[in-house]
């Protein structure tokens, strides 16, 4: 179902980059669609499923189902008027929030008022994806993952039908064209939020939001909810830590050349593939194990899940990071090189693309490594590492903008998440949390020598064929892409066959390296 939803959020992408190209007016949508989106990792998937899921998890437990559906109907109702209130500043802030997201776009009036009325339009999504998230963390608790994975598909297919229908009618209307995504964006909130209402029906989950203020203070002083609370202030330090790097990060590169806002967001769509491929999904699925073993006192299976966890990393993330490090500028070509994105732009995302390529181990690692602290309720550790970790970040930016640009913008945090994942790793070893299993240096030169034959022959494939040279030619190179990139799994996968790697014993997490 992650698969599927990257599948749809990539056609979605090159519909938008055919039809708008990479300048002003697309900086300042992507600036409007990323304020409601770190509001999300605020309310969402970020800080508060970080403390809700472990919390949650446990309780279903220790404590049954009665307990835990009182706990899910008193956190649904803080969550709600809370975002509720939230919505309402967001709105009427936008301008101050689009001046501290993009200052930059000042430079071009029009994208800057674009970016204002789009942001009030889209903030209220934030409401609709952070039930979401709390939908998801439910069902995830309940071993239901194909329901929270396919949300995302839905919002992907309502932006698509923006593109391919609203569009036309703005334009045809005199109205700015760029105006119609925030239709896709607000229907497809709705529709992620129906789809999770019928699976916690079946599970007798579906929250009772409470709309009286009795109702509400009485849902704050359970002391569960309390303890979600408490958990959600160092897990919101460590999220808004990352939020503050966007922020700057944002704030750069709308100080940049036109477009710039645009490539770094075409780079990260191609980025996200890979992450949610493995790091969200295992994340998704690791949590509730997690918090789980913990509440079971059982710390031999929570070792054994990060473990089973960070080999499934290894294994998908190497070669992946080696894709976009060597093939970035044909994968760019071929997925956005179409009608308003020109050449430069595709060269100019390629370049952005293999900057997330440094960092990606460090990215994908980490949602298998901060899950390990936060089951155990440790938000502390994660939110110190992710600041001083911020503090690094800004100091490569300082001194590989002047010279890279927009490129060192990934590359830096692509470098910075390295640091945090190893940086993590070291905790949980020091707190005996995590005992690898035997075998790591025999899997982990495996992959190395499998990723180094892959690395030879991407780098052949990407000057064999001149990829940005027969735009026109859309089936031909898709062909041509599809044949490459089955070509590396095969020769990834038999050349870690071939070394001795027994992949179906990997894949099982109770499996043995050894």
């Amino acid at each position: 179902m992650t698969l599927a939803s990257r599948v749809a959020g990539l056609v979605r992408d090159q519909l938008f980059a055919a039809t708008f190209g990479a300048n002003a007016m697309t900086d300042a949508f992507y600036v409007a669609f990323r304020i409601p989106n770190l509001f999300r990792r605020l309310f969402g998937e970020g800080a508060f499923s970080q403390a809700f899921v472990p919390v949650l998890a446990a309780s279903k437990a220790k404590h049954g189902m009665e307990a835990t559906k009182l706990l899910i109907d008193s956190v649904a109702t803080l969550l709600t008027w809370v975002l509720v209130f939230t919505c309402v500043l967001g709105v009427l802030g936008a301008p101050l929030l689009v001046w501290a997201m993009a200052g930059g776009l000042q430079q071009e009036p029009q994208a800057y008022g674009a970016a204002i009325t789009m942001t009030r339009w889209m903030f209220p999504y934030i409401l609709f994806i952070s039930l979401v998230s709390m939908a998801s963390g439910i069902l995830n608790t309940w071993r239901i993952f194909a329901v929270p994975a396919a949300t995302p598909v839905l919002l992907n297919v309502a932006m698509i039908g923006a593109t391919v229908w609203a569009t036309p009618w703005f334009r045809n209307h005199g109205i700015e064209p760029i105006y119609a995504q925030t239709v896709g964006v607000m229907l497809g909130g709705v529709l992620q939020l129906g789809v999770q209402i019928p699976a916690l029906k079946r599970l007798g989950l579906f929250p009772k939001i409470g709309a009286s203020w009795s109702v509400v203070r009485a849902a704050w002083a359970d002391e569960a909810t309390k303890n979600v609370a408490k958990l959600m202030v160092p897990a919101l330090l460590g999220v808004g830590v990352a939020q503050i790097s966007l922020f700057i990060n944002t704030q750069i590169a709308s100080r940049l050349a036109p477009g710039s806002v645009s490539w770094l967001s075409g780079a990260d769509r191609l980025m996200e593939f890979p992450t949610a491929m493995l790091g969200v999904a295992l994340g998704a699925v690791l949590m509730p194990q997690l918090a789980g073993a913990k509440a079971a006192n059982a710390p031999e299976k929570y070792s054994a899940m990060l473990d089973w966890g960070l080999r499934l990393v290894v294994l998908l993330a190497v070669p992946c990071s080696v894709a976009l490090l060597t093939f970035a500028t044909p994968l760019v070509a071929v997925i956005f090189h179409y009608g308003a994105f020109t050449e430069r732009d595709v060269g100019q995302t390629a370049l952005a693309l293999m900057g997330w390529g440094v960092g990606l181990l460090g990215v994908v690692a980490i949602k298998v490594l901060a899950p390990g602290f936060y089951a155990s309720h440790n938000m502390k550790t994660p939110a110190r590492i992710a600041i001083v970790v911020l503090v690094i970040t800004q100091l490569i930016n300082l001194a590989l903008v002047p010279l890279l640009q927009h490129a060192a913008l990934t590359l830096s945090v692509g470098l910075g998440a390295l640091i945090n994942a190893l940086w993590l790793l070291i905790g949980l070893r020091q707190r005996g949390s995590y005992q690898p299993r035997p075998g790591w240096w025999k899997f982990s030169l495996q992959v190395v020598a499998a990723s180094a034959l892959l690395a030879v022959f991407l780098i052949w494939a990407a000057g064999a064929v001149p990829w940005t040279r027969f735009p026109d030619a859309k089936l031909e190179r898709i062909g041509l892409l599809a044949l490459v990139l089955l070509a590396s799994a095969a020769i990834y996968f038999v050349a870690l066959w071939a070394a001795g790697l027994k992949l179906r014993k990997l894949l099982r997490p109770d499996g043995n390296l050894a």
